[in-house]
């Protein structure tokens, strides 16, 4: 019999900042449970599916957001650059400014001046270490557009200013050589692969 190897420890300080080097977007997920109107920002947003339409948050499960999710609808409101501040009001340092809320009365409070929202209801939660990933149903949904905020080691750095892009149906893989479109021809045609 081999010897039972145990896998090296994994310092998760060190794990959190490898990790912090994959930028991501950033949104505030909120919901109203009674009287209680919620907020937090999360970077740990994913679409997952789109028949079903399904989005996941994952959670820290010591937090109040957690706890709440599982018991109605909530919506994921996706930051432009410009809300930095309302990013870290909601990671718990309060602003100066009144949040602006677009439908904070409603049953589905959602935020004003955001690129875009989605509003789920709860469809499965599962386990996930020290977090909950909770997959919402989505019900409704907008987009106006803009430039996200982003979130990278710790910062938020802005986009590039914009070149112009492709139109029609073949942008989105305009700089993919995994679909069709004009990259994918002119790779084929480079290197002379047959079809």
């Amino acid at each position: 019999m081999s010897p039972t190897r145990t896998a090296p420890a994994v310092d998760p300080r060190e794990l959190r900042r490898t990790l912090g080097h994959f930028a991501t977007g950033v949104t505030v997920v909120t919901c109203r449970r009674g009287t209680l109107l919620h907020g937090a920002t999360v970077n740990s947003f994913t679409s997952v599916s789109l028949d079903p339409p399904l989005a996941l948050v994952a959670l820290d499960r010591r937090t109040r957001l957690a706890a709440l999710l599982d018991d109605g609808p909530f919506v994921v409101n996706l930051l432009g650059e410009h809300q930095q501040d309302l990013a870290l009001h909601f990671a718990g340092r309060p602003s100066a400014h009144a949040v602006p809320w677009a439908d904070g009365d409603g049953e589905r409070p959602r935020l004003d001046g955001t690129l875009g929202h989605l509003v789920c209801r709860p469809w499965r939660t599962y386990d996930g270490g020290d977090h909950t990933l909770h997959v919402g149903r989505v019900e409704e949904f907008a987009a106006t557009g803009g430039r996200p905020l982003l979130f990278h080691c710790g910062l938020f750095p802005r986009l590039m200013p914009e070149e112009p892009q492709p139109q029609g149906p073949a942008a989105v893989w305009s700089l993919c050589l995994d679909g069709p479109g004009p990259a994918m021809e002119q790779f084929v045609t480079d290197h002379q692969i047959r079809k």
